[in-house]
Formats: structure tokens, sequence, C-alpha cells
């Protein structure tokens, strides 16, 4: 089974950590019978399962019924369930709260956007038994003051104001941090920076690891496709396929035949 201790001695024998994100007990099961080492329970269900334009409106709710049900489907994987827009910025009395919620569906820890405005935060949550990977670079959450899903860290000064935040992650106890959309040669810097696993979306090829949308390899997401996503399969037209021969079944009363009738 794996666990944050397993992921952080990955990044000691230069083992490349496997992310993908999960919504529902199939798919969640699929990976974890996949040998995925963390299974992230990614507040992008607001996009690619709700359809929502941004992150920003899923609840707390909506997220702990998505972390419950790939928990249920997971044996091996480590979950990481993200902490919805404003389950933890308004104090570190609602950040511990709402992460305990998700530790009692399930989850084995939680993801927050964010550096040092959130360090007490994650120090308060570590503190108390809750694992925390961090997020930094293009932080979803935050899309509006970033104008949109902007590639982050291309000056100097931002770049070192990112290599700040993630060793400030690291001193606060986190046990991993995404870093989402900078430039591979920043993203091969702070790599090299701190101990604990980097874990690549957008980032290049040199972090510890690599996270993407399920959705997205899986060709079932068609709004818009980020340049780093790779499709590893088109779903969607097998399912459109599928849905059409059924419909066609239907009308010429070719379906349900002698065998699928009692």
């Amino acid at each position: 089974m794996v666990t944050t201790e397993t992921i952080i001695a990955m990044k000691k024998k230069q083992e490349k950590i496997v992310c993908l994100t999960a919504y529902d007990y199939p798919c969640a099961r699929i990976l974890d019978e996949s040998g995925i080492d963390i299974i992230l329970v990614g507040d992008s269900a607001a996009n690619v399962f709700a359809g929502e334009k941004y992150t920003l409106p899923i609840t707390m709710e909506e997220m702990l019924y998505h972390a419950k049900v790939v928990s249920r489907a997971v044996e091996n994987g480590l979950v990481i369930a993200d902490m919805p827009f404003l389950s933890y910025q308004t104090s570190i009395r609602d950040a511990i709260y709402n992460a305990g919620r998700f530790l009692k569906v399930g989850a084995c820890g939680v993801k927050l956007e964010g550096g040092a405005p959130i360090v007490e935060t994650i120090k308060r949550l570590v503190d108390l038994g809750i694992p925390v990977m961090g997020h930094i670079g293009l932080t979803p959450q935050s899309i509006h003051k970033f104008g949109g899903y902007k590639l982050q860290g291309k000056t100097e000064e931002e770049g070192a104001r990112l290599i700040k935040d993630a060793e400030l992650l690291e001193s606060a106890g986190c046990f991993s941090l995404v870093l989402e959309k900078i430039p591979s040669r920043l993203a091969k810097k702070i790599t090299e920076a701190i101990s604990i696993p980097t874990i690549g979306i957008g980032a290049g090829s040199d972090c510890d690891g690599q996270i993407l949308v399920l959705h997205d390899i899986l060709g079932l997401f068609e709004n818009f496709t980020p340049k780093f996503v790779k499709k590893y399969a088109h779903i969607g037209d097998e399912i459109r396929r599928a849905v059409h021969q059924f419909k066609d079944e239907v009308k010429k009363g070719i379906y349900p035949d002698e065998k699928h009738s009692f």
C-alpha cells in the first residue's frame, strides 16, 4: 500500500511517481488496479465532471462525495483530496475541520493551493497528523488573479518567488508538491532545491513525478486541451459509437433479441 513515506522514498530512489485524477468508483478502481501511485480527487471535477468553466464553484459537500466513492474503490494507491475554494482560506480552524472531513470519508491526505500565505495553515494541519500536498505555479483557484490559465514563473523575480514558496512548503511539512504550468528549467531548479517530491503538470520532465486529469488523457473532456496534455485514448468517440449503435438497434427492433431476453 502506498503511503506518504512511500512517495518521499521514491524521490530518494529516483523512481518516478505516477498520479492521475479520479472522481468516481469505476475509474478509481481501474487506476488502482493499474498501479497508479497517487489518485487525486481533484477539484477539476468542477470542469470535467460538472461542466463548470472554473474550479471555484465546487463545494465541500460535492468534493466529499467524490472523495468518499474514490476512497471506497482504492486499496493500494494513496488517495489525496483537493480542498476546494474557501474551505481553507477563511481560517486555520476551517482548514482543520474541512481537511479532517476528507480523512473521515477515506482520503489519506489533502492538497492545498498556494505558497507563503498558507504556510501556517499547512503547519497546523501537519502537526495534527493530516498529510498535505502543496501546489504552486498556476493555481486554478486563483485564476481571476492570473487573468487566465497562463504560464507562471516566466521572469527571474517570479521564479525566485516560486523557489522560495517551494522551500517554505517543504519546511511547513508538505510531503510532496505539485508544480503546474511553469517553465521546465524552473521546475528542475525547484526539484533540485527541495527534498520532497515534485509532481509536474505542464512543468517538464525533470519533476519527480507527473499528474494529469484522467478525462483529458482519455479524450473524454473536449472543451479544450492544454499543450501539456497527451491523449492516450479517444474514449469519447467510442462512447458515441456505442450509443449510436444502441439507438439504431432499438429503432430497428434489433435489440433486445432472444439472447438478451428472458
